[in-house]
């Protein structure tokens, strides 16, 4: 079963590039388990015992089933909070570069992404691409080069003999990728979308590319890995490892309580726009399933939330970093979050609510605190608490090498959190 559900995180990681890519796979896994999609532009008729997702700037979804009929109203929601985005390179409007006989594309680094790993690395390009078809309509369509087609080639010691001291990266003249010789004159990257445009979708023929979000990313796939198979590496596990382990929670759950996933972009760059955690999307969605004020009040206090996304666990090389008596470790299950100054959302009953759901389901739990000398960073949970006045509980799987182009898990520790999580969706009562 561990194996099976390793594979299966590891295709989705595979298929989400980006937040498009993972918005567009969660999607799809929701219809084919017989989730209806709903459109914002247009009314909704719901009924009781439906299931249903809709989704925002194609990337960030939310998907609910309501269980019986009443039991909105008197069992409140279980709701799982996730992240769709990862930090990454984010291609530039204007970013061709010929350098040296060299094309390159400029690029922004988004999010706080450790940048030493990304050279050497062999890269590909994805994104949503936004277009005009010859008749003058204009159109959205994801892309994604699938293969290897850029690399950020480190320059040689010999040349940079202080590189090991700890030497500082420059994002604009260090990070621009190199895709190709600049022989051939007048290269262009709309172009060159054009042309994958039509090769991944025969109907986009004849059509002006007019502006991207283009991220990135390591072709190398995820893989379990360790003499006894006891890690799993993969790019992007913040936080696809949480929006997985979410999805699988909601698919296994028995459809009895009412539940709602809500995988949100833009976290890592702090969760304020149209479809992030700070902005109306959430919000939106629970007025339409509950238009009385009073009444989504009373529904939003029967609910809890379960913020998932991943912590830091305790680095064998670097132990002085974790506070001694909070250092969660990899395959010893998930870790329950806390800080006094609100960077995360648990207090004493969320925390004893998740600690009792773990141990009806044999599931080690861990928690963590920062060190009192460090900065603390946060989640989706705060934010989301506060803004609609729910209780919550910030959790996430153990990881090393947090915003790096390449993480690391423990491989008990995604199939735990399933587990929890979907015990949460089956739970009868909350706190």
């Amino acid at each position: 079963m561990q194996d099976q559900q390793l594979q299966d995180l590891a295709d989705f990681i595979a298929s989400s590039p980006t937040p498009f890519h993972a918005t567009t796979t969660l999607r799809e896994r929701l219809i084919a388990a017989g989730f209806e999609a709903l459109n914002e532009r247009e009314d909704w008729q719901l009924k009781a015992g439906g299931r249903y997702l809709v989704s925002r700037n194609d990337s960030s979804i939310i998907a609910f089933q309501l269980g019986a009929e009443g039991a909105l109203a008197s069992r409140g929601l279980r709701l799982i909070g996730a992240h769709t985005d990862s930090p990454c390179l984010r291609v530039k409007p204007q970013p061709e570069k010929d350098q040296q006989g060299l094309w390159q594309l400029g690029v922004e680094i988004y999010g706080g992404a450790l940048l030493a790993p990304w050279f050497d690395r062999d890269l590909s390009l994805a994104g949503r691409v936004t277009f005009r078809r010859p008749d003058g309509a204009l159109e959205s369509r994801l892309i994604d080069f699938q293969r290897p087609i850029a690399v950020i080639p480190n320059l040689a010691i010999h040349l940079n003999r202080g590189v090991n001291d700890g030497q500082a990266i420059n994002p604009q003249t260090d990070m621009p990728p190199v895709l190709a010789h600049s022989l051939e004159a007048g290269r262009d990257l709309r172009a060159l979308l054009a042309a994958q445009l039509q090769q991944q979708h025969p109907d986009c023929t004849d059509v002006a590319v007019l502006d991207y979000e283009l991220s990135f990313y390591d072709t190398q796939p995820p893989a379990q890995i360790g003499l006894e198979g006891d890690f799993f590496s993969a790019a992007r596990l913040d936080n696809l490892l949480s929006c997985h382990a979410g999805l699988q929670a909601l698919l296994n759950s028995d459809g009895e309580q009412p539940c709602l996933l809500v995988c949100t972009d833009h976290e890592e760059v702090g969760s304020s726009s149209c479809c992030g955690a700070d902005g109306p999307f959430l919000e939106d969605v629970l007025r339409r399933l509950v238009p009385d004020d009073a009444e989504r009040i009373q529904l939003i206090q029967r609910s809890l939330l379960v913020s998932a996304d991943n912590a830091h666990a305790v680095h064998p090389n670097f132990a002085m970093k974790h506070d001694e008596n909070h250092g969660p470790k990899l395959n010893a299950g998930p870790v329950i979050k806390i800080n006094s100054n609100q960077r995360y959302a648990t207090n004493s009953e969320t925390a004893a609510f998740f600690r009792h759901l773990c141990a009806s389901t044999d599931v080690p739990v861990q928690a963590f605190v920062v060190r009192s000398d460090m900065g603390c960073g946060s989640t989706i949970g705060p934010i989301t608490a506060s803004r609609l006045g729910v209780r919550t509980v910030d959790i996430g799987a153990p990881t090393f090498a947090m915003h790096s182009i390449r993480e690391l898990a423990g491989s008990r520790d995604p199939g735990y959190l399933i587990t929890v999580l979907t015990a949460f969706c089956n739970s009868a009562q909350l706190i």
